[in-house]
């Protein structure tokens, strides 16, 4: 699997509780640090499959998780107002979605994508489960979110900007599919974060917003524990 599939298969990390404990004699958390932040298939190192879900839903729906993604902090960034379509690109296994969900209310929609078929499938079967009708599963092309023209309100990228191979012209596409006044949440680590690939290899907001180009306006910042928010308004 590639950078950018991994990256937009897992659009998360485990949190410092999978790097100590449950690491020794489970090894997922340590798989997933050093795999979906470290690039296993690029760098010629071990490959994952995403065949077994329920094993990855252990580790990114972690119950620490919270603690420092803390989610409510990164919708309420987000500004989602009732019944807006927002999109989750490099959805996962479907952290974000009940959150998202409750914010559109029970005429928006959440649309959770991913390139990986059976994090596809556990996402359907996990919005069943927790009765949120709004939220849409939809798997996706790797460069491609295949979004219609002006038709998203709200878009959120969880630690897979920095994955995205081609990133200009993935964003400018992107900005054609947002609504005037649409939003794009980019959520990525900070340089001093304690767990991701090498600090080398992170990007600086500054980069970030020097590669998105004309189509998007910086308009807010926010700091999570171990990583920050960046929210960008489309230019119509």
């Amino acid at each position: 699997m590639s950078l950018v599939l991994l990256a937009l298969a897992c659009s998360t990390h485990p949190p410092e509780a999978h790097d100590a404990g449950h690491a020794a004699g489970h090894d997922a958390g340590a798989q997933a640090k050093h795999g979906a932040e470290h690039g296993h298939g690029e760098h010629g190192t071990a490959h994952h499959s995403f065949d077994d879900p329920e094993k990855w839903a252990e580790v990114f729906d972690a119950p620490d998780r919270d603690r420092w993604q803390e989610p409510e902090k990164v919708v309420k960034a987000m500004r989602i107002l009732d019944g807006m379509v927002v999109a989750d690109i490099g959805a996962g296994t479907g952290y974000f979605n009940a959150h998202l969900a409750k914010a559109v209310g029970d005429k928006g929609r959440v649309l959770a994508l991913d390139i990986e078929p059976k994090l596809v499938e556990h996402m359907k079967a996990r919005a069943a489960r927790e009765n949120t009708p709004q939220v849409e599963v939809r798997e996706v092309k790797p460069q491609d979110p295949d979004l219609p023209r002006e038709s998203v309100d709200r878009v959120l990228l969880v630690d897979t900007y920095h994955h995205l191979q081609d990133r200009p012209e993935y964003f400018a596409r992107l900005s054609r599919s947002m609504k005037r006044g649409g939003v794009l949440a980019i959520v990525d680590l900070r340089k001093d974060a304690p767990f991701g690939p090498p600090a080398e290899e992170r990007l600086e907001p500054a980069q970030i917003t020097a590669e998105l180009g004309g189509a998007w306006n910086l308009v807010a910042t926010e700091e999570l524990r171990h990583q920050y928010v960046l929210l960008y308004e489309v230019v119509k």
